[in-house]
């Protein structure tokens, strides 16, 4: 069950997400862009998630990809996309504000 939750809202592995945003992934808050200007990780692109299939350029060639949001279930369906996509390298890192706690 917790693997599942882990999924859907977020992974659950802060060492992971830590040595992602050390090697410098792109770092994506998929919420509003109201909600993005109230505050977000720092070097964090905004492409909320009803744009994420029109912007699929952005995210090509990226070593990794971050995904959050306010929970972790936008940025789990975001993931998704990505992946339906071909974009294998994505991990949904859940909340806003846990990314930022790794970021600093």
């Amino acid at each position: 069950m917790f693997k599942l939750l882990a999924s859907l809202f977020g992974s659950g592995n802060k060492e992971q997400l830590a040595q992602l945003v050390k090697e410098g992934a792109l770092l994506v808050d998929v919420r509003s862009a109201s909600e993005f200007a109230g505050g977000s990780v720092k070097n964090a692109v905004n492409i909320p998630l009803n744009t994420v299939e029109q912007n699929l350029s952005k995210f090509k060639n990226k070593k990794s990809v971050v995904v959050f949001c306010q929970s972790g279930g936008r940025s789990a369906q975001a993931a998704s996309i990505l992946k339906r996509n071909n974009i294998e390298n994505v991990v949904n890192g859940g909340g806003w504000r846990s990314v930022a706690n790794i970021v600093g």
